[in-house]
């Protein structure tokens, strides 16, 4: 598995549903605004649903959509779209597909030649299977892009998010930076969390993104809103 991609960044969680697409989205925005020809880009999705159109969608590929400016017609941002919500190798499994690493590498080399910057979203977290013998941080270090982790602000996140960094190290990746994301439940001593946090990962702290307000808050089976992005987006700082 190689890969000669030019520029961009991996974006990983300390689980699932800890907010990597709200980031990347958001990422993806400032990148924009920063003058970066920048596309998001997943290596698999799993879980589908159908738009008032009849169309056949996937909530983290639209958004990135969005954040990207095209719409849901335009470019392939995934190789592997799997309709039933769970871990993508099992689900791959039970319909007979092959998640092969150089596929998702063929088509990501394919983007970064018409866009400058890719900011690749993982799936779930930093471990989590492609096939009996890849796994996404096989194919983060075939990429070779700086890492941003999210840390979703909950009880256990320090344990999550150490256990993170040591298996992105392990790689011998760079870790760019990380991000804490304040989900929908509050979280009991939070500035603690945030300094214990800040005291033992040795990258870049790039922001904290508070709950988003209600009006902002996505719906189930639709995308984040531009709007929420740019909430996001204003509250990060792009690494350095």
């Amino acid at each position: 598995m190689t890969s000669n991609i030019s520029h961009g960044f991996f974006v990983t969680g300390t689980d699932t549903e800890v907010g990597k697409t709200l980031i990347s989205g958001a990422l993806i925005l400032k990148l924009r605004e920063a003058g970066m020809r920048t596309i998001g880009f997943k290596p698999v999705v799993a879980g589908t649903y159908i738009d008032v159109n009849g169309q056949i969608l996937n909530e983290d590929l639209e958004t990135l959509r969005i954040a990207s400016g095209l719409n849901s017609r335009e470019q392939s941002l995934c190789p592997y779209v799997l309709d039933e919500p769970a871990a993508p190798h099992i689900i791959a499994k039970k319909n007979d597909i092959y998640l092969d690493p150089n596929i998702i590498l063929g088509d990501l080399h394919s983007l970064s030649q018409q866009f400058g910057t890719v900011v690749v979203e993982g799936a779930g977290g930093f471990l989590v299977p492609l096939n009996e013998q890849d796994d996404l941080a096989d194919l983060a270090q075939a990429i070779d892009f700086p890492v941003i982790i999210v840390v979703g602000m909950r009880l256990g996140c320090i344990n999550h998010a150490l256990l993170t960094c040591e298996a992105i190290q392990s790689r011998q990746l760079t870790i760019a930076g990380w991000v804490a994301n304040m989900l929908l439940e509050e979280m009991p001593l939070f500035d603690e969390n945030i300094q214990s946090l800040k005291e033992r990962i040795f990258a870049p702290f790039l922001g904290v993104i508070p709950t988003l307000p209600q009006r902002l808050q996505k719906s189930d089976n639709a995308p984040y809103s531009i709007e929420a992005l740019r909430f996001a987006a204003g509250h990060i700082k792009l690494p350095e």
